[in-house]
């Protein structure tokens, strides 16, 4: 029978979980840093880096007895990544602009918007067949799960695109799922 010492299981497990955490940690840091979200980074990046400093303390100095911990080390790594980029689809951060091209529904759809909360500006224009409506809808990226498929319902056709935005000043925000707002209306 094949018997694994559970000190060595230990030690593999503990490296290919930590880095895991590093590695995810950091790629939801460069996410916030790319954003302009610097005191999330700030925090991020220390928890990052004593991980990172316990486990590759921990792997350089038993490499030369075990060798396979560099292989460990390395699939935590990649799924670190993997496990990083699933995080942070979850929690979504950051603002977008979502521009919607439609030449069927944009009345409708500007309605069904606003009338979720969500503040629109419409610009009339001119598509290949035709007149159309440029909606521009500035939100956060986690209302994307219940803006896009209202569009896609509305008008299948609709030719959308989603850029991301640094920062938004003035006019009115939706913030978050209640629909309180912070924008122009509010006097002090």
């Amino acid at each position: 029978m094949f018997f694994i010492d559970p000190q060595i299981l230990a030690t593999g497990l503990f490296v290919f979980f930590a880095r895991i955490c590093d590695v995810s940690l950091g790629t939801i840091r460069t996410i916030a840093t790319v954003q302009g979200r610097t005191v999330i980074s700030f925090f991020l990046a220390v928890m990052e880096i004593l991980i990172w400093i316990s486990v590759a303390g921990t792997v350089i100095s038993q490499t030369q007895e075990k060798p396979w911990l560099a292989v460990v080390y390395a699939l935590g790594y990649a799924t670190g990544n993997v496990v990083g980029i699933l995080v942070e689809r979850k929690l979504a951060f950051g603002l977008i602009i979502f521009k919607v091209i439609t030449s069927r529904t944009g009345t409708g759809l500007t309605e069904a918007l606003r009338e979720k909360g969500q503040p629109v500006t419409v610009f009339k224009g001119e598509g290949m067949k035709g007149p159309v409506l440029e909606l521009y809808v500035a939100c956060k990226r986690r209302d994307l799960k219940w803006i896009k498929p209202l569009v896609q319902t509305m008008d299948p056709e609709a030719f959308y695109i989603i850029e991301q935005a640094r920062e938004m000043k003035k006019g009115m925000f939706p913030m978050g799922p209640s629909l309180s707002w912070l924008g122009s209306h509010r006097r002090k």
